[in-house]
């Protein structure tokens, strides 16, 4: 079920809001001020939010501001009674996605976050899959190819080619390796990132002619093609 967060201090628009959209099976919690809201979204992950322009304390406009700081993809969809093409643009330029006006039609509202939705399932389903140089890894499934060929690799092995295809033609030293892939400062006097670099060409790079994982003496590993 799709949660979606309504922010809207007006009683009679907010339940009507959250009857209509319970009954097409979305989830909506309800709060009449921005404050709230904020609070809600760090503590619940919500599918879309949808927030009144003109709020008590802090407006719609400002809220939309901060969250887009830490959630930039979540879909917004802004309501007000201003309907001007400053205020449409002012809303949009804030971060909101769509911007509808009041009063309005139910099934508009509802085809407005259907739209909204499987726009960003579209791009969830794009996020997941990371590339470089012909390789894909399905951030999904934890599963790696190149050019259509498959490679097996063990967890540790995934997580340090994750790591470099996140980071594409950047020196990655052995200490930012080992904190990141195992969670630990690094040692002097291990090998293991050496260890496992190596255990990585050997799978990524077989039976291929382009190496893709290249040593800097002394100073740690680059992807680059």
């Amino acid at each position: 079920m799709d949660t979606i967060c309504l922010v809207e201090d007006n009683e009679k628009v907010s339940s009507f809001i959250k009857k209509g959209l319970n009954e097409h099976k979305y989830g909506v919690d309800v709060t009449p001020n921005a404050e709230d809201a904020l609070q809600m979204l760090q503590q619940k992950k919500y599918n879309l939010v949808i927030l009144d322009v003109m709020l008590p304390g802090m407006s719609g406009i400002d809220l939309c501001k901060e969250v887009r700081k830490n959630q930039p993809l979540l879909p917004i969809l802004m309501l007000s009674a201003l309907g001007t093409i400053d205020d449409r643009v002012n809303g949009l330029k804030s971060g909101a996605d769509d911007y509808l006006i009041k009063p309005f039609h139910f099934n508009e509202l509802l085809a407005r976050i259907e739209a909204l939705l499987r726009r960003k399932k579209v791009a969830e389903e794009e996020n997941h899959i990371l590339s470089f140089g012909g390789l894909k890894l399905n951030t999904w499934d934890k599963t790696a190819e190149r050019e259509g060929q498959q490679i097996i690799l063990t967890a540790k092995e995934y997580s340090l080619l994750e790591l470099f295809i996140q980071h594409p033609a950047k020196l990655l030293s052995r200490e930012f390796i080992m904190e990141k892939v195992w969670g630990i400062n690094f040692d002097t006097g291990t090998n293991m990132v050496d260890v496992y670099v190596n255990y990585l060409r050997n799978k990524i790079q077989k039976g291929f002619d382009k190496k893709l994982i290249h040593t800097v003496i002394g100073m740690g590993y680059i992807l680059k093609d």
